[in-house]
């Protein structure tokens, strides 16, 4: 049977809005974890056989294919081609089960899989909204569609909405979600204090750690915040953080692996991604959960370490609820809600982290799973060996 192994995964720290990457082209974000990547594995880059990266709103800088920009800003080899992928918040955890398919299928040996975003040059929707206005053409992907229309109405379709829908759903408290927040940024404060980040992180330039914690933040300063929609739950306390960033890994195929002289460090035991109500949009990691335990012949308790995205508190503490998860195990080192979320390369970022955190406990099965717009979600399981 095949396997798809990883063999490398660096990333750059994850800066804040307006930070310490903020002035970084992004295909120079690309191009820095690229060159440790394959400095680190001791990798031809010449045998790579293609890269895909993940990246959202592919406007401007990003633009134009940024996996290939990425590549060759690195000054690697020009034969080898570059695709980008656009599965929103789940772009590069996408692109990563794309090389592992191809890895599995056995028609590709070694792939390249990642993702970069610099936030504080493209704001979030740019693609969408403000990129096209030049065009007369406004209100978002969905504005125009009558199939949409017929199918889901006139009706507000959004992020913080999907959130404060599932809030209500699973009558998930403002304080609890605070509670859920604070937790982030200790985790996350200890994580960088006790060098857990240390062996995957890239430093580019003056920023050499994650520069979203909040050493100051209190329960109190969060109660006092408001909310982000008139009589809504949620506060910016409680949602993930605009940032900048870049990730990649290298997949490998067993011949490729015995080819160059690779180290196997974990073993890509499952992937999928499902889909559900495009309206809640958020809550699709609960189903997509359910079915990759299934497929896998697994159940929650199997798994010794989670990596779900907390785009906003209420999709974790609602996917805590149905799945079952030991709270202890789930974002152990804190989430997006303190380290940030750089949209295209967060996934990718995500599954940095679970492989590393995996080897620093030497626990055996890591599972990362994420919302991401229009109601989906991936989730890929790993055995480190």
């Amino acid at each position: 049977m095949a396997e798809a192994y990883i063999v490398g995964a660096v990333r750059t720290p994850v800066g804040r809005r307006g930070g310490g990457l903020s002035p970084i082209h992004p295909a120079d974000l690309g191009a820095h974890v690229l060159t440790a990547l394959m400095a680190r594995t001791g990798i031809d880059p010449a045998a790579v056989e293609d890269v895909i990266f993940g990246c959202v709103d592919t406007v401007g800088p990003q633009s134009g294919d940024i996996a290939r920009t990425c590549w060759l800003a690195a000054g690697l080899p020009e034969e080898v081609p570059g695709v980008t992928v656009d599965r929103q918040c789940g772009s590069s955890q996408q692109a990563i089960h794309f090389a592992a398919q191809a890895v599995l299928s056995g028609t590709t040996d070694l792939v390249v899989a990642g993702g970069v975003q610099n936030m504080s040059r493209i704001p979030i929707g740019y693609a969408s909204l403000g990129a096209v206005e030049p065009l007369g053409l406004t209100g978002g992907p969905y504005a125009g569609s009558t199939g949409w229309q017929a199918r889901y109405g006139e009706q507000e379709i959004s992020q913080f909405r999907g959130a404060e829908m599932i809030a209500d759903r699973w009558d998930i408290s403002r304080a609890e979600m605070e509670v859920f927040a604070y937790e982030s940024h200790r985790r996350a404060i200890r994580a960088i204090d006790e060098g857990r980040f240390d062996r995957e992180i890239v430093p580019l330039g003056e920023c050499a750690t994650d520069e979203g914690p909040r050493r100051d933040t209190t329960p109190a300063r969060m109660a006092a915040l408001r909310p982000l929609r008139e009589g809504g739950r949620l506060t910016a306390a409680v949602a993930s953080q605009i940032s900048d960033g870049a990730a990649a890994l290298l997949i490998a195929s067993e011949a490729a692996v015995r080819a160059h002289g690779l180290r196997p460090r974990a073993r890509v035991h499952h992937v999928s991604a499902r889909g559900e109500d495009p309206v809640r949009m958020l809550s699709a990691p609960i189903p997509a959960t359910a079915y990759a335990l299934k497929k896998a012949g697994m159940s929650i308790g199997d798994i010794d370490s989670v990596e779900i995205n907390e785009a906003f508190a209420p999709v974790v503490l609602a996917w805590l609820r149905e799945t079952g998860a030991d709270p202890a195990r789930v974002n152990p080192n804190g989430g997006a809600i303190a380290l940030g979320h750089p949209l295209g390369a967060t996934g990718a970022r995500l599954m940095t982290s679970l492989l590393h955190e995996l080897e620093r406990t030497g626990a055996r099965y890591g599972l990362q799973t994420m919302c991401e717009g229009g109601g989906q979600a991936n989730v890929t399981i790993l055995e480190r060996l």
